[in-house]
């Protein structure tokens, strides 16, 4: 199912003890799942634990896991949405057994409601929308039957086939289960199992105008296809009862499918529904459904966020049976721990100060060793070019230094990383007392860094040569919602801020989708978008140091 996936070896959860005790009783010999999303929005992160958990199981079994989209109200589907998820599955390190389509079911489905019919269990209502929901009643007052509910088997299979036949408009005419208004359980009261809609589909094209509901379509789906668990969000859980219901009236199978339901993903700070997704991006508020701010897949893949990275934290924050709400900070740990070991360092200033080596000589240039990355020393070494004119970070110079503070300030000695001890000697300002440059000298004994220099300095800093200096647009990211004290999420203005700043100049040939760790800032992508031969723009992915711990 997948070359590079780990989820072969998942940990145990609820639902695998449940797994584990059908196999040993012998209740089932092959699992077989299914993600059926609907293509109607990009899925998003909390998809992501779904798609981990379905086609992780499988490979943990040796089993099955079929894609089928839930296609079954023609009016949202989009190929658009189709395509998203296709590459969102693989790019997760998936690959389904069958790709599969609701709609391909329809004449069974069809075949199933008459099934329901023939055995006094369906009925054909004309009460509008709103009145179904008047009658249906409310937590703790039971809901009262359709005036139509006592239709004949013969009448009723009459206006089912006048339904199909598109005798009726749109809201005039639909097919109920026929099981209990007085249900405790709301979704029992006698649910709408088929509609009327007059909508070309773009699986079917205009052979049906009825189409079945997803609670009706959903366990028959699974049926047909041999789906032996049928892993859901939690809810799921009040359909439950519905779901057996149908597989066990309609009567087509022996060996139904089994539903469970675990805990969805919440993430703090994180929006999570395709409808509210879908409002951002038309409103315009963000640049599109993989706009790095999203939670969608799409958007944490621009964003640098890596498969491994997202695989981890689905299995760290494991398999509930009650829902909870995790800290954003630790699906950002995760991608930390997975790029550290990766990820090659890049010197990059932002806002820059020039420094002014006033004893080099003037005209010479230089190169100076600095490692890759200093927890892989396989990743080698690099050659970054040093001269009497550089660009320090404006993070790394103070001009009166707080207490503790062992970077740069006037008479102060640093390390130049992987060249020399450099001290600051003058502060060259502007007529309106910004700071123009920064004069300062070195010690041509200490070449290298001064690793052999006999003495020591408490601060290193990182540079960049001027002449060689690469300009680039770095884009920082927040989260994209901000949570309220009443819990409500509002947009936060301030996620996105762009800036720019001087890199090294090996970041000229930066490719769209390269990563890098900016020394001591945090770890960027180049954009999969803007990035481009001539403009390089890097999007912040996560920062060096964590706020969650384990």
């Amino acid at each position: 199912m997948s070359e590079n996936n780990t989820n072969s070896e998942m940990m145990n959860n609820f639902i695998h003890d449940i797994i584990d005790e059908e196999l040993a009783q012998g209740k089932v010999t092959k699992i077989a799942t299914r993600f059926p999303p609907e293509p109607n929005g990009y899925l998003h992160i909390g998809h992501a634990k779904s798609i981990c958990l379905n086609f992780g199981t499988a490979l943990k079994y040796g089993g099955t896991c079929n894609l089928r989209y839930d296609d079954t109200n023609p009016v949202k589907e989009d190929v658009e949405y189709v395509d998203a998820i296709e590459e969102d599955v693989k790019w997760l390190g998936f690959q389904w057994n069958k790709r599969l389509w609701a709609s391909e079911y329809f004449d069974t489905m069809y075949e199933a409601a008459e099934e329901l019919i023939k055995k006094g269990k369906a009925f054909v209502c004309n009460l509008t929308a709103d009145q179904i929901r008047e009658y249906r009643g409310t937590l703790t007052e039971p809901g009262k039957n359709s005036p139509y509910r006592d239709r004949t088997i013969e009448e009723n299979m009459e206006l089912f086939h006048k339904m199909r036949d598109g005798e009726f408009g749109d809201g005039e005419a639909v097919l109920r289960a026929k099981i209990d208004m007085a249900s405790p359980n709301i979704n029992m009261r006698d649910p709408v199992i088929y509609r009327v809609s007059h909508t070309t589909h773009h699986n079917t094209g205009d052979k049906w105008c009825i189409y079945p509901m997803y609670d009706f379509a959903h366990p028959i789906e699974d049926a047909i296809e041999g789906i032996t668990h049928s892993l859901c969000t939690l809810e799921f859980e009040d359909h439950r009862p519905l779901y057996d219901w149908v597989l066990k009236e309609v009567g087509f199978w022996p060996n139904p499918p089994r539903q469970i339901e675990f805990a969805r993903l919440n993430i703090t700070d994180t929006l999570m529904s395709k409808r509210y997704l879908k409002k951002m991006v038309d409103e315009g508020r963000v640049d599109g459904w993989d706009d790095p701010r999203m939670p969608t897949i799409a958007g944490i893949r621009r964003r640098g966020y890596t498969p491994e990275a997202v695989r981890k934290f689905c299995e760290e924050i494991g398999v509930a049976k009650a829902n909870s709400t995790v800290d954003a900070a630790q699906l950002e740990a995760a991608v930390r721990d997975d790029l550290q070991n990766k990820v090659p360092a890049r010197n990059v200033v932002m806002n820059p100060i020039k420094v002014i080596i006033t004893n080099y000589p003037e005209g010479q240039k230089e190169m100076v060793t600095v490692e890759n990355n200093r927890n892989v020393p396989e990743m080698g070494d690099r050659q970054v070019p040093f001269g009497r004119e550089l660009w320090i970070d404006g993070d790394d110079f103070m001009e009166v230094p707080v207490k503790k503070y062992f970077r740069l300030f006037p008479g102060n000695e640093v390390r130049f990383k992987g060249a020399y001890f450099v001290t600051c000697n003058e502060v060259v300002k502007n007529e309106d007392g910004t700071i123009k440059e920064l004069h300062c000298t070195y010690d041509p004994a200490t070449g290298g860094g001064g690793v052999n220099a006999g003495r020591k300095v408490k601060g290193t800093i990182h540079f960049v040569e001027a002449d060689s200096a690469v300009r680039i647009r770095i884009r920082e990211y927040g989260h994209m919602m901000n949570t309220l004290e009443d819990g409500s999420m509002e947009f936060n203005q301030d996620s996105l801020k762009e800036t720019w700043g001087y890199a090294e100049p090996s970041l000229a040939k930066a490719e769209p989708g390269e990563r890098f760790q900016f020394f001591r800032k945090g770890y960027y992508i180049a954009d999969t978008k803007l990035t481009t031969d001539t403009e390089k723009v890097f999007n912040s992915i996560v920062s060096l140091k964590s706020s969650w711990k384990k």
